[in-house]
């Protein structure tokens, strides 16, 4: 009895001495205004210079995305382009002189061209082809030139083709009739690696002469497969494949021999790998329970290369100079946007290039992500990362959402996001699923909402839903639904086929009619539409019946709960007259509807400007009609279009 009474005693001091701890963080909780957190800056990329002094990034800091310079010893960006509409994405350092390559679209339709900025800041269109799109495949071996894809000849089919940087005229290598995506291609260029899309998760992979045009398939059975790199002497080809597994693993293919051998194997799947330039080392991406985990390997020795150690921090990728002495990576988690580092291998010193978190956010008002599990309605185990908000304890119920990501097929990460920190440190609690039917947990897992959409993987988001509201610190009367593209399909999906679950839905550029979206898919995804169809369903054919039938446009009458939609009006895949008709047919309901449409935008919105007034929108959507109380009526005038044009 003493002991019971002394445990019971240092429970209840334990508890007294965390709860402080708790509910000071929660006291001095800082919020943030959007034009706050959107100032988090963004970089990515890093193409060392010849004479590894300074670095080529990507950089959204003016509001739109450009290119820049920083110094590897630290110090200043210092602007290449000065974009104010388009994006501007740096591809790389010329090999041996400090011109650059970089791409752009127009403004998010996705038909990527690729310049040529030289030393004296001018520059020029390399592919000038009206229509077509352009891919980057990589610098050739002796450096003397570069290969590209574009569909300029069939916009169907993306052939490949090699420029001379003498004369910048490109030269056709391999000519696609047949529908083939292009992969790797061997140093020596006499191989390349072609594959052909079985489904959405399996594919066959061939390995093409250059030479004689001959192929031979590589795989042996029906499963996913992936080239990923030639040997620097280009005498095998390592490639990912599920044959035989849940997950992918790494396997060489013997050029000579046609022999295979597996190369790698982990619990999770190996989503790449491949060598640097001089061949010394081989770096390996693991998505490990929704994260990357890197493995850098020595060749020569088989010995795993220490990362750095950045705190709590996750490398989340990693690059290196053309002689192998650094190394740039990029260490960020959850809770912090990922800055920019350069490693010296040789003297072990790194340093820290950016300071991307906006000086005015306290890191400590961040929330870390949580990964867990639930059952969902048939016991199937549904993997979530969960946002608690500080503020949020059984005294001080919030509300919540379930965020669901794009698709089919995706995954929501444990990465930064500044929308899900926008909302968390507002006081909405976030729980993104990853329903079935998404990557990274097993191809069973992934096909499991094979013809099934809004079916089976919906019943994992309203589960997740239930989880939310049985948490002690959540208003269960209080939970909404957000997604963007099939994640918008899925929010649109529940208010209609399921409109009693979810308080509010939020609609980012979501599908709402399969049969057009299918059949308007873009020119370029023509060797993976019959893939595409066998999963959701062929709109020419008998399955279109089952397309309207999980087409939420064609089922408004059903809509009851307050809806936003967000769309760019440039949008490629999902159109915008998608979200116009939603928004028509749900407000026939008089149910409450916003429409936020950017001119200057694609899937998805990458310039500050606009993600600022979508956000903020959402937030002032949230705040009306999930965080008021039950019952408060509909005012006049909260049904309104918002069109921002910034061209």
């Amino acid at each position: 009895m003493k002991k019971t009474l002394f445990l019971t005693l240092l429970v209840v001091l334990w508890n007294c001495k965390e709860k402080p701890q708790e509910n000071e963080v929660a006291k001095n909780l800082k919020t943030y205004t959007i034009e706050q957190m959107m100032d988090n800056e963004n970089v990515g990329g890093g193409s060392f210079s010849p004479d590894l002094s300074t670095l080529l990034v990507t950089s959204n800091r003016s509001g739109i995305y450009n290119m820049y310079t920083v110094p590897v010893n630290g110090g200043e960006f210092q602007p290449v382009t000065e974009s104010d509409s388009s994006s501007v994405f740096a591809i790389s350092y010329f090999p041996e002189d400090e011109r650059m390559l970089f791409r752009m679209d127009n403004n998010g339709d996705e038909i990527y061209h690729i310049f040529l900025r030289e030393e004296d800041g001018t520059y020029r269109d390399l592919t000038p082809y009206e229509g077509a799109r352009s891919l980057f495949y990589g610098w050739a071996d002796d450096e003397k030139g570069f290969f590209f894809g574009s569909n300029k000849r069939d916009s169907r089919f993306i052939d490949l083709y090699k420029v001379d940087l003498e004369t910048f005229t490109p030269e056709l290598l391999y000519q696609n009739e047949q529908g083939y995506d292009i992969g790797a291609i061997s140093r020596d260029e006499k191989y390349l690696t072609l594959s052909k899309a079985l489904n959405t998760n399996d594919g066959d992979l061939y390995l093409y002469d250059l030479e004689s045009g001959s192929q031979v398939k590589i795989n042996e059975s029906q499963s996913a497969n992936s080239a990923q790199d030639f040997t620097p002497d280009s005498s095998a080809l390592l490639y990912t494949t599920d044959e035989g597994s849940e997950f992918s693993y790494v396997m060489r293919y013997d050029i000579s021999g046609g022999t295979r051998e597996k190369v790698m194997e982990r619990d999770w799947d190996i989503n790449g790998t491949y060598f640097t330039r001089t061949g010394k080392y081989r770096v390996t991406y693991i998505n490990e329970d929704a994260k990357n985990s890197i493995e850098v390997e020595e060749v020569a020795t088989g010995e795993p290369m220490t990362l750095p150690a950045i705190g709590d921090m996750d490398i989340t990728s990693v690059s290196f100079s053309d002689d192998d002495s650094l190394m740039r990576f990029f260490a960020g988690g959850s809770n912090s946007p990922s800055d920019l580092y350069v490693y010296d291998i040789t003297s072990g010193e790194q340093r820290k290039l950016t300071d991307v978190l906006n000086k005015e956010i306290q890191p400590q008002d961040l929330v870390k992500a949580e990964v867990i599990r639930y059952p969902s309605f048939d016991g199937l185990e549904i993997p979530a990362i969960y946002y608690k908000p500080h503020q949020a304890s059984p005294e001080n119920k919030v509300p919540a959402l379930v965020w669901v990501h794009g698709g089919p097929g995706g995954q929501s990460r444990q990465n930064f996001s500044s929308l899900i920190q926008y909302l968390v440190n507002h006081g909405y609690a976030v729980l993104a699923v990853n329903n079935r039917g998404s990557s990274g947990y097993g191809k069973t897992f992934y096909q499991m909402d094979d013809l099934n959409h809004g079916d089976k993987d919906l019943r994992d988001c309203v589960e997740g839903k239930n989880w939310l509201a049985s948490q002690p610190e959540i208003d269960p009367d209080k939970i909404g639904i957000i997604g963007g593209s099939y994640g918008g399909y899925m929010t649109m999906a529940a208010l209609t086929y399921t409109p009693e679950e979810f308080a509010v839905g939020v609609n980012l550029f979501g599908v709402t009619n399969w049969i057009r979206t299918l059949r308007s898919i873009p020119p370029w995804w023509e060797s993976f539409k019959d893939a595409l169809y066998k999963e959701l369903g062929d709109p020419n054919s008998a399955d279109s019946v089952r397309l309207r039938a999980i087409s939420p446009l064609f089922h408004t009458d059903q809509v009851t709960k307050p809806l936003i939609v967000l769309q760019g009006s440039k949008d490629p895949r999902v159109l915008q007259v998608e979200s116009d008709e939603i928004v028509a047919g749900v407000r026939k309901n008089g149910v409450p509807v916003e429409y936020v449409l950017f001119e200057d935008e694609g899937h998805g919105f990458v310039k500050k400007e606009n993600q600022i007034a979508a956000y903020s929108k959402i937030l002032e959507f949230l705040d009306v009609y999930l965080k008021q109380d039950k019952g408060q009526p509909i005012q006049d005038g909260e049904i309104m279009d918002i069109q921002t044009d910034t061209e």
